[in-house]
């Protein structure tokens, strides 16, 4: 069975909206409100170089598709096979982009023998969902030292109780901390 990983930039108050841009009033915050240091986004390398399959919400899918192919940074991600959970994509333009109608249709993803970790990017409501049907097994968290109030958030308020073990942490120079937390069944 494969692993599947919900990554994401939080916010200390547990807001995932908007890090890099968009509709949130504080848009960018990771970039406008924290210095930058390298060595707190090495996750992202490890986390390009095992995944077999970027797995994305519909509103992240419209963010990313139109930007992500012109990025050199994103070359492997634009080459590995992408699904979008997604009730009403019908033709997706972004090369390998496969549409996914339902959670059963991703449970089946993760009991495919295909190769590498299945990775949730920027998706709050479908890593909701994931969640509330058991199939997140890991969350890889920058927590960023911000606090933004109000937003989308990675944990709904009404999400039953679950348990969860730290199997990495590091703590970096600008504040940001990487939690990797792996769901306990």
């Amino acid at each position: 069975m494969r692993t599947l990983i919900v990554s994401e930039f939080i916010s200390l108050d547990g807001v995932v909206d908007s890090p890099g841009g968009g509709d949130h009033p504080h848009a960018g915050w990771t970039f406008k409100d924290v210095e930058f240091d390298e060595a707190a986004y090495e996750i992202k390398g490890r986390e390009q170089a095992d995944a077999g399959c970027l797995l994305l919400g519909r509103q992240t899918y419209d963010e990313f598709a139109p930007v992500w192919p012109t990025m050199d940074e994103f070359a492997d991600y634009n080459a590995m096979p992408k699904c979008v959970v997604s009730s009403t994509l019908t033709d997706p333009e972004w090369h390998n982009t496969t549409v996914l109608r339902s959670l059963d249709d991703v449970a089946a993803l993760k009991e495919s023998d295909e190769p590498g970790t299945i990775l949730v990017h920027a998706s709050p409501t479908l890593a909701q969902g994931l969640a509330a049907a058991g199939l997140v097994d890991r969350y890889h968290l920058l927590v960023f030292p911000v606090l933004l109030g109000s937003g989308k958030r990675l944990f709904a308020t009404d999400a039953a109780k679950a348990r969860l073990t730290l199997s990495e942490h590091a703590a970096y120079g600008n504040g940001v901390q990487l939690n990797v937390l792996d769901v306990v069944r």
